[in-house]
């Protein structure tokens, strides 16, 4: 395979903005599939949906990945979904994916959903193209969206094409490199037709190449130098330039179309070959095993030793099949790999090239290939590699789950299939938890919102042929002190024998990191001189502290925004250990947390809904009773209204049957977590209430 004409590229968007649909038709036009499908409206569902759940409620649950041509180029391919509750497909797929076509809704524009892609897209560096979709809609603005992308988004959009006409009278694009209008004959737009710009549009046209030019020729000095002279800009150097930006991500060119309709796909897929990069032109992050503090160089070279992540884990009747991306070196089936985590060796049995549920045997896969493995046992995010101990890659970022269920088998003798289905859906999914309550030996699950948890408990009907009972959802609340307080605290106890001591002083207080996205809740300073505490006993006292914040003093919630400050102490030469010094950690945070002044923190979800204008006085009072705050309301051309608000997690459950019922089932919404927040006194009052009585309910039934 040559590298440089491989694209590994992903489809990611808002909710219904298309991605299915589009991928759909670059299979079609690519010659992959003979027949379209959509996704809603009966048939057989679209190729990439291929999960029964995703044909039934239209939507896509699972990334599914395919291999096309175009041209003299190979495309590997990921559509992801785009709901949040399935936002780890998205994170896992983003990580090894090299470009990204970022879909935008023509009358919605950047929506919430949105917003969170982009961020996931920066996050790992990924230049991106923009396809503006659905622009047969009435009320399609693509002018409107570009300012959005470079407001909201903060990115350079430049467009590419200029539409020719909108709503019901889109007919084509004007390609701005080429000057040309291009039209999409045929019963399924598969003639592209290049004609004259219409008179009409000539100017404005015109303008609009310049304004391109103006943008890349920052990024270029022969070509600013071309423009001032008023000479003509040669297509190789403003490709190279063109090139040279997006993929330093400091441009994102927008194309349009529709891709329902089938115009505008064919110059999406000559852009993608065009401007994405190749695994070549990647830098690869990865660090040496041995110091984590060094880089470890990779390249897509075939001679060198094999690396490897695998990034998706699917388990099937035949065992688990491990989506894997090549950084270095090749594959071969039957040989054995070496995960870096374990040290384990695994022998890959099969290699195959998906194309969404169907698959294809290899013999061998080489670097810069996104291919299935069968046959090794290894969790999402291991590296692998030729030798031990060789290199481990960057990481995927996974949320925390915000949502609980308890979730037990109607009948008591299934209670091991409920743990073998748990077990895989753990295994497949990083943000899906699994975890058994101490007092009650209730299994609990947690995931990322209502959907998430309702469609593997659907799964477990269906695959597993077995009824599960569901408890009332349950937020992951959390505690933070509010003001610090001093600490000094011994810890004596002398029963014959070597005894345990340990004296601590410092301070407790709250904290908020200095980074913005810095996941980490807790934070341990020392400031001991003179060897008053020995040196080997400080870091118990860390441990000792984060063993003791899983669970806070008010409600038994997790402690997160703390910082304490150890600054004195004293230690006995027999009696003092490790363990004695977390001990003392752990005694003096449930004698001193308290005095903080704890508050309990609750989930706020961004929630944006889509609905016809004539119900947003009832959407809005709805909103306000369930503590919403909002923060705007935009409504649209064609007559519909997208309300933008805050509201608690506790208060949106069920929401989505609410919402049908008050906009006669037009009402669409998606949401994703904003933060955590203070909750009020009265509503903290019935928490910890609520906390109380059901420990005794528990303690009543054991």
């Amino acid at each position: 395979m040559n590298l440089k004409k491989l694209r590994n590229i992903g489809i990611s968007a808002h909710i219904d903005s298309g991605k299915t649909t589009l991928s759909e038709r670059i299979l079609f036009f690519t010659g992959r599939i003979h027949k379209m499908e959509e996704v809603h409206g009966g048939g057989d569902g679209a190729t990439m949906d291929h999960m029964e759940l995703e044909k039934e409620r239209g939507i896509t649950i699972t990334s599914a990945a395919t291999t096309v041509s175009w041209g003299d180029h190979t495309i590997n391919l990921i559509d992801t979904p785009g709901h949040v509750d399935f936002t780890v497909e998205v994170e896992r797929s983003l990580r090894v994916l090299d470009g990204a076509v970022l879909v935008l809704c023509a009358v919605g524009g950047v929506q919430a959903q949105s917003l969170t892609v982009d961020r996931q897209m920066k996050r790992y560096h990924i230049p991106r193209i923009a396809f503006i979709n659905k622009m047969d809609r009435t009320g399609a603005d693509p002018y409107k969206v570009v300012g959005q992308v470079r407001n909201k988004l903060g990115a350079n959009a430049v467009l590419m094409q200029l539409p020719i006409g909108a709503g019901e009278t889109f007919k084509g694009v004007i390609d701005l490199l080429k000057m040309k209008a291009l039209y999409f004959d045929g019963d399924k737009g598969e003639i592209v037709r290049e004609e004259d710009v219409p008179e009409a549009q000539l100017e404005e046209a015109q303008a609009a190449r310049q304004e391109m030019l103006e943008a890349y020729s920052m990024f270029s000095d022969e070509l600013m130098e071309l423009l001032l002279s008023n000479e003509e800009v040669p297509a190789r150097l403003l490709n190279k330039v063109m090139k040279s930006a997006i993929h330093l991500q400091e441009i994102t060119p927008v194309y349009m179309g529709t891709a329902f309709k089938n115009k505008g796909v064919q110059p999406l897929l000559d852009a993608i070959c065009a401007y994405l990069p190749s695994p070549e032109d990647r830098e690869i992050k990865a660090k040496d095993w041995e110091d984590q503090s060094k880089d470890y160089p990779l390249e897509p070279n075939n001679d060198l030793p094999f690396v490897g992540m695998g990034f998706k884990i699917v388990e099937e009747a035949f065992g688990q099949l491990t989506y894997m991306r090549i950084y270095q070196g090749k594959i071969k089936k039957g040989q054995m790999y070496i995960n870096q985590r374990t040290g384990k060796k695994d022998r890959f049995s099969r290699i195959l090239r998906m194309h969404s549920d169907k698959r294809e045997e290899l013999d061998e896969a080489g670097a810069g290939d996104i291919v299935a493995v069968m046959g090794v046992d290894c969790a999402s995010g291991d590296t692998y590699a030729q030798t031990p101990k060789m290199c481990s890659l960057e990481n995927m970022y996974v949320p925390d789950a915000v949502i609980k269920v308890a979730v037990a088998p109607a009948e008591r003798s299934n209670a091991e299939k409920l743990g073998k289905a748990l077990q895989r859906f753990r295994k497949e999914d990083p943000t899906f938890k699994v975890s058994t309550d101490e007092e009650t030996g209730e299994t609990i699950m947690a995931g990322m919102g209502e959907l998430h948890l309702e469609v593997y408990i659907e799964r477990i009907r269906r695959e597993y042929n077995l009824e599960v009972e569901v408890g009332a959802p349950k937020v992951s609340y959390r505690e933070t002190p509010t003001r610090p307080v001093d600490f000094d605290y011994k810890h004596k106890k002398q029963s014959g024998g070597s005894g345990q001591f340990a004296h601590i002083k410092g301070t407790l207080e709250p904290w908020e990191p200095e980074e913005e996205g810095d996941e980490s809740t807790f934070n341990f300073e020392e400031s001991i001189v003179s060897g008053r505490i020995p040196k080997q006993f400080i870091p118990a006292v860390n441990k000792g502290l984060l063993t003791a914040i899983v669970k806070g003093t008010l409600a038994e919630y997790p402690v997160v925004g703390l910082k304490c400050h150890l600054q004195d102490g004293s230690y006995h030469d027999v009696d003092s250990s490790e363990m004695a010094f977390q001990t003392a950690a752990r005694g003096m945070f449930r004698e001193y947390m308290p005095k903080t002044a704890p508050v309990i923190l609750e989930p706020v979800m961004k929630i944006e809904i889509e609905s016809p204008e004539n119900f947003q006085g009832g959407i809005v009072g709805d909103l306000t009773s369930r503590r919403g705050i909002m923060e705007s309301t935009d409504v649209q051309p064609d007559g519909s209204v997208i309300i933008v608000c805050e509201v608690p997690l506790s208060e949106t459950f069920g929401y989505m049957t609410d919402l049908r019922s008050m906009t006669q089932g037009q009402g669409t919404f998606s949401m994703e977590l904003k933060g955590y927040r203070r909750v009020p006194a009265m509503v903290q009052e019935k928490i910890i209430n609520d906390r109380k009585a059901e420990k005794e309910a528990k303690l009543a039934k054991a």
